[in-house]
């Protein structure tokens, strides 16, 4: 830990030109005081600079309870020069110790930390988010309000300046962010929406400077102002960013020869351009791009096969100015674009219009004909209306060869009162391999959110024709129509440990497309409670519990036979699957949290009870369990483990069905600021039983293969074990190097790591310069 100062500055003391703006006494307006010096970021805001700021003070605490005064005494200074906005941040701690490693970047959530939100268009909806942790290490993105109140994406990454240090009475650290690194009006004279947010984690509470209230269904709209932005100085926005990536590739020499080999590649030379076309919109382009993930995907546990699961963008170029193509049911998902040749975007705001045009051209090797290049065009508008409201269109359109995907959709959302309203209707358009004709295919969606302090709804029906297709986006479960009605009752107990709890029953209901059209009774009919509960010094609690009943999906078992047999064991017939109507269901679900202590935190989760067994389409007992750890012994280091484990046994004869355990472990090791070693490495094991007609005729379970004939459901099992380890030196966005070597191994049993063998591995470098013009 840093060495504390010894001076104790007091709390909001003012002094020449300081000019203090107090939250919770409604003084959010701030008269933003401009300086012609150069500020130094040192984390110690000693330039008399400083003394002409604006101090914006008087938090008020947000979660868990909101309406009452922080506990902890927070000022953030602000001052503007014609080319940077600058803060000084200073947290008062006199309850606790201070919390802050040495972390990479967007991995400062379990430490202190303030953010700061700043909406440079002043139109109460989305805004650029820059969190800082005692030390300055840094936390980027964008923060939207959406129906469920708000969301930041972390994923884009912003070049500012910070730089922080613990001291005897708390922290202190000095922010700087270049106009060059964010969008803005084009005016002479603008005014700028602010929130800061302060997170303490020996109390797990969440300090707002601006006095917001949770019933409210939207944060941004109870931000302060910063007014009087003159002449803001952003010049030429030019970002060039050459990169070089190699890499080694092993393989065994020849399925007859297991002599292990690398395939060296040459090097290969990409580039990303990004230019600031005007103050609010943004143009950039990929050459070659290089697109390698750094670290393997989480493992997932698959709940329903039904759903397909989707995994997140890592990738930069997609990741910059993602906030401008977000749109709802996930129209758009830029990992459908595999293995892109070029590509090229404008973001940004246009008029009033918030703009996101994206065009690439994906590999010969992910084209189904596998000679044409797959083109994708993709176009998000979305424009303001009314006090916090939205309305926006969406296009895309994937052409490979002599066959298409086209969607359209046009979505809305509008805040009347304490409501919330979200429509959305889609239509695709299939040619070729998925569809022999282009009629349109509809998507839909009605969402209501009713915001409240101690009462709250959310409502939504949903669905998903059989028969759309969105080759540009992600549609977890087409054929389907889902409702969900979920009131809340919060209560905010009076004494001295229980802070806040929560309770909710939930109906929620899916249907097949066809039997919604002829409007029969459900599919999937869902009974469900969830509760939670906080307490002081941050603990948390969930309970969940489940009243379901599903019904038989044939098509889900269409390759499904079944073996008869007489009573002799001999094989007399093969004869279609056919399952037990309805299946009844229940259970609990449950989850812990910790505080985030000085160096641990953690969490555990159980679900257990009584559940479908999808592989016979059967009842099963199940018992799910979670448990993640985060260890940071000091400033430096920090171990994280996660575990999950999936078990269904048999409710006829308590006999294992599935199992599946995925043990994870990641060590990073922050050498500096700019430079941190990771070593992450994920065991996956999974066992399947023989499969047999369970609860009905008990013979066993036939595959139909693609070409007509039959194999048994035998016993499977499996292990896997991935390894990737990496060297990371990142000074600021776009400037990087990496070297790494991931390995995966192979066993065909379960859980016996002495019979892995190695199935692939790589070494790869990566090196890119930021060039900022």
């Amino acid at each position: 830990m840093a060495q504390p100062s010894p001076e104790r500055p007091s709390p909001a003391a003012s002094t020449r030109g300081e000019t203090p703006y107090h939250g919770r006494s409604g003084q959010i307006q701030v008269a933003t005081p401009r300086t012609g010096q150069d500020i130094r970021i040192d984390g110690t805001a000693s330039e008399a600079a400083w003394q002409d700021a604006a101090i914006l003070t008087g938090f008020s605490q947000y979660m868990p309870v909101d309406g009452v005064p922080a506990a902890d005494s927070t000022e953030v200074r602000v001052i503007y020069a014609d080319h940077a906005i600058y803060f000084a941040i200073r947290a008062f701690e006199p309850h606790g110790a201070v919390i802050a490693t040495r972390a990479d970047r967007d991995k400062i959530a379990g430490d202190d930390h303030v953010r700061l939100l700043l909406d440079t268009f002043n139109d109460r909806r989305r805004a650029f988010s820059f969190a800082v942790n005692p030390f300055g290490v840094q936390s980027d993105g964008t923060y939207t309000d959406n129906s469920s109140g708000g969301v930041t994406d972390l994923s884009p990454d912003y070049l500012f300046e910070s730089k922080g240090r613990v001291t005897e009475w708390g922290y202190e650290v000095e922010v700087r962010v270049p106009f060059k690194s964010i969008r803005y009006q084009q005016k002479g004279e603008q005014r700028w929406g602010i929130s800061v947010i302060r997170m303490v984690q020996h109390s797990g509470h969440e300090q707002s400077w601006t006095p917001a209230e949770r019933g409210n269904p939207s944060f941004l709209a109870q931000q302060g102002t910063l007014m009087g932005l003159r002449d803001l100085r952003r010049g030429l926005v030019l970002d060039v960013n050459p990169v070089m990536t190699a890499q080694a590739v092993g393989a065994e020499r020849a399925p007859t020869d297991p002599t292990w080999t690398y395939r060296r590649e040459s090097p290969e030379l990409s580039g990303n351009l990004r230019w600031g076309a005007t103050q609010s919109l943004t143009v950039s382009g990929t050459a070659n791009p290089d697109f390698s993930q750094i670290e393997a995907d989480v493992g997932q546990v698959v709940f329903d096969p039904r759903s397909a699961i989707s995994f997140p963008e890592k990738r930069p170029f997609f990741l910059e100015s993602s906030e401008n193509f977000a749109v709802p049911n996930a129209l758009i998902y830029t990992r459908a674009i595999i293995d892109p040749v070029a590509a090229a975007k404008v973001a940004g705001q246009v008029g009033g219009l918030n703009v996101g045009i994206l065009t690439a051209l994906d590999d010969r090797e992910v084209s189904a004909t596998g000679a044409d290049h797959p083109l994708f065009t993709i176009a998000r508008l979305r424009g303001d209306f009314a006090a916090q409201s939205t309305a926006g269109i969406v296009l895309t359109d994937r052409t490979d060869g002599a066959t298409y995907n086209r969607v359209a959709g046009v979505d809305a959302r509008v805040l009347v009162s304490d409501w919330s309203l979200l429509g959305q209707v889609a239509t695709s358009f299939t040619n070729g391999v998925t569809a022999q004709s282009a009629s349109a295919k509809p998507l839909f969606e009605l969402n209501a959110v009713k915001a409240g302090r101690a009462r709250g709804f959310t409502g939504v029906i949903e669905g998903v024709h059989p028969e759309f297709v969105a080759a540009s986006g992600f549609i977890s479960r087409p054929g389907i129509v889902h409702a969900n009605a979920t009131p809340r009752w919060s209560f905010f107990p009076k004494n001295r440990r229980l802070e806040a709890i929560s309770f909710s029953p939930i109906v929620d209901l899916t249907w097949e497309w066809d039997r919604f059209e002829r409007g029969t009774e459900p599919n999937d009919i869902k009974l469900n409670t969830s509760s939670s509960a906080s307490w002081r010094g941050g603990w948390r609690a969930r309970l969940f519990t489940w009243l379901e009943s599903f019904k038989y999906s044939p098509s889900l078992y269409a390759n499904y036979f079944i073996e008869r047999r007489d009573a002799g064991g001999a094989v007399t017939d093969t004869v279609p699957y056919v399952g037990t109507d309805r299946l009844p269901n229940y259970g609990v679900d449950m989850g812990l949290n910790t505080p985030q202590f000085q160096k641990f935190a953690g969490s555990v989760g159980l679900t257990a009870g009584h559940d479908e067994n999808f592989d016979e389409w059967s009842s099963a007992w199940i018992v799910f369990t979670t448990a993640n750890a985060d260890w940071r012994p000091t400033e430096r280091i920090r171990l994280n483990a996660r575990y999950l484990d999936q078990r269904f046994y048999r409710k006829s004869d308590g006999s294992l069905v599935r199992i599946r355990m995925i043990p994870r472990l990641k060590l990073e090791y922050q050498v500096a600021r700019p430079v941190f070693v990771r070593l992450v490495t994920q065991y996956d094991a999974s066992k399947v039983d023989a499969l047999r007609d369970d609860s009905r005729t008990e013979f066993p379970i036939l595959f139909r293969n693609s070409d007509g004939t039959f194999r048994r459901a035998d016993a499977r099992e499996r292990g896997g074990l991935r390894s990737d380890v990496l060297f990371s030196y990142q000074p600021n966005p776009g400037t990087v190097f990496f070297a790494g070597y991931g390995a995966s191994h192979g066993a065909s049993e379960f859980l016996q790591p002495s019979l892995l063998e190695r199935t692939s591995d790589a070494f790869f470098v990566k090196a890119s310069y930021l060039l900022r013009y």
